[in-house]
């Protein structure tokens, strides 16, 4: 939440245009409380300020820096170039394959320069502003208390949901095991075997013959 506050996680868009795609990690932040701060820098139009950006991140106050960035998406990369401050890549919906040219070049870093990646549009940028909390929860057991509330109350929800979900499906009246006579279940009776038919023996001039008993 702009503001007054001092912010301690950064975002970067690649352009103006990102914002509405990425905005549900700001409001996950806002959710949890958490200060931040906006820009519009690109690792390719604006190198020099993404480099300044980045690199006096941490001299200000920031803890966890969002990159967000479509098609040849290297905003990410860029700024964990220049900082040691945690680096969560956004990439950003395109239209060749639903944002996979953005998954690559975000998640594909070389060794040593490592940038968290979370999915493409649906819960991606949500996610990456929860992970934005987390990180931030490890010194502050306030914030962690929250996460743990967070986590209960999903556990719920899902609940819930599950629970509304039994109630419309059919009533189970009919089907399963059903009583018969005898007090068998029938899936019991139909699974065993038939009774054996008990034989008599009478005497022939051929000697023993089984016959069976009616």
């Amino acid at each position: 939440m702009p503001g007054t506050t001092p912010p301690l996680v950064g975002i970067l868009i690649g352009s103006q245009n990102d914002w509405p795609k990425v905005r549900a990690a700001a409001a996950a932040l806002e959710e949890f409380g958490i200060a931040y701060e906006a820009r519009v820098a690109s690792a390719h139009r604006t190198p020099d300020l993404v480099r300044e950006y980045a690199s006096h991140a941490a001299d200000r106050g920031l803890r966890v820096i969002l990159a967000a960035a479509g098609g040849a998406a290297h905003l990410a990369g860029a700024v964990a170039a220049h900082t040691v401050l945690p680096v969560i890549g956004i990439p950003v919906p395109t239209e060749f394959a639903g944002g996979l040219d953005s998954l690559l070049s975000t998640l594909q870093m070389p060794g040593d320069v490592p940038v968290a990646t979370v999915a493409v549009g649906g819960g991606g940028p949500r996610n990456a502003g929860l992970l934005a909390v987390q990180i931030l929860a490890l010194a502050d057991p306030g914030l962690r208390q929250k996460l743990l509330d967070f986590k209960r109350s999903v556990a719920e929800k899902a609940a819930e949901k599950d629970a509304a979900f039994q109630r419309s499906l059919p009533s189970p009246s009919g089907r399963g095991t059903q009583r018969v006579p005898g007090g068998e279940d029938a899936g019991e009776a139909a699974l065993a075997p038939p009774p054996r038919r008990a034989t008599s023996r009478r005497r022939s001039g051929g000697g023993d013959k089984a016959e069976p008993s009616p």
